[in-house]
């Protein structure tokens, strides 16, 4: 097996074990996919991965329900540096206007990799949110939601932005979907990241 095989591998294992210890509850094992300085971005949080890994503890705790399922990966590697897409699934459980239901969206991991020392780690991670749905879990039964808060997120994440709006939290409005300005300016910032470009995560949490 060649080296660029190796390294990713080693990287997919990374993307394996965020998804597997995150919804197991394994957060000591969670915080080592992230470098000390990595970044998450979702719909309801961005910001430091040390953050993200408290505020998803206090929800896990609280009885959000929030699992992950992945698909196929395909990586860019460039020396130490590495940009991975990895196809997912985010499946959530809520109360929407009174009614239980699964909300599922499906996307991208799309993932900034770093190797210092030996060790591959995420120095941010973007989702890209490509289409979505709402199910009631009922047989019979659907929510009525509103339409002027549905239309207020894109297409590719509506109804899970409206299902964690519903739940409390603020829901960022301009995260990158299949289509349009802002995948595009994820992609460029991407190849950056491969050229040598020092990407400063912080710039987007705005």
């Amino acid at each position: 097996m060649d080296k660029d095989m190796i390294e990713r591998l080693r990287i997919r294992e990374v993307v394996e074990n965020w998804v597997l210890w995150r919804d197991a509850g394994d957060w000591e094992r969670f915080a080592g996919v992230w470098h000390d300085d990595g970044v998450m971005m979702a719909t309801w949080f961005q910001g430091p991965a040390s953050e993200f890994i408290r505020v998803s503890r206090e929800g896990w705790e609280r009885g959000v329900s929030i699992l992950h399922f992945l698909g196929g990966t395909a990586i860019d590697l460039a020396g130490d540096r590495a940009i991975s897409q990895t196809k997912m699934t985010i499946s959530q459980r809520a109360t929407v206007e009174g009614v239980a239901c699964d909300i599922v969206c499906t996307g991208r991991f799309y993932d900034f990799f770093e190797k210092r020392g030996d060790r591959w780690a995420i120095v941010l991670r973007q989702p890209i949110y490509e289409k979505d749905r709402l199910d009631a879990i009922p047989q019979g039964v659907a929510p009525v939601l509103e339409d002027a808060v549905l239309q207020q997120f894109p297409e590719g994440y509506r109804h899970l932005a409206y299902a964690q709006v519903r739940i409390g939290y603020p829901v960022k409005r301009d995260m990158p979907g299949l289509k349009g300005p802002e995948v595009q300016a994820l992609y460029a910032k991407g190849q950056a990241w491969l050229a040598g470009a020092a990407v400063n995560t912080r710039t987007d949490l705005g």
